[in-house]
């Protein structure tokens, strides 16, 4: 049966399928106020493919501060907190990564890898970022970051 949901339908389903986000109150919920907090920290945060009929692919990279980053890595902060003190003032040394999100039928195009690649070398103009971190919640976003750490040749954190 054909699905007949539009492309964001589809896109806002597959985030929550994935992700979980609606059980989990320590992620973050991305809401009109995260976006606008988003764009303040840099514009290449939040990047999208979309052929004329929605989305097919969303990227969201967060550059931070490396303190920030080792304290999400350690688990002394969680998704939302890691959002909170990322000022836009900071001097950011690195990246995290974290989501990619592709409709199945556009899987395996390398829409995602050149998006996140594109964001983080629009990010490195403006900072001198040295690692990509990522919180993994399938082998596909762990092997998309370990390609994208291989390309941008930066040293890649894995929170567990």
């Amino acid at each position: 049966m054909k699905d007949t949901r539009s492309n964001f339908e589809r896109m806002l389903a597959l985030v929550n399928e994935v992700f979980e986000t609606r059980s989990d109150p320590s992620q973050l919920q991305v809401d009109q106020h995260q976006i606008e907090k988003l764009q303040q920290v840099h514009p290449a945060t939040l990047s999208e493919y979309n052929e004329g009929q929605g989305p097919l692919v969303w990227i969201l990279l967060i550059p931070t501060t490396t303190k920030v980053m080792n304290d999400f890595i350690s688990g002394t902060i969680n998704e939302n907190e890691l959002l909170e003190r990322t000022n836009p003032r900071d001097a950011f040394e690195a990246i995290y990564l974290c989501s990619a999100t592709v409709l199945p039928e556009y899987r395996r195009k390398k829409l995602a890898e050149d998006l996140c690649i594109k964001a983080i070398n629009d990010i490195r103009k403006d900072y001198a970022i040295k690692a990509l971190y990522v919180w993994p919640f399938t082998d596909e976003g762990m092997s998309l970051a370990e390609k994208i750490a291989a390309i941008t040749q930066l040293k890649l954190r894995v929170k567990k």
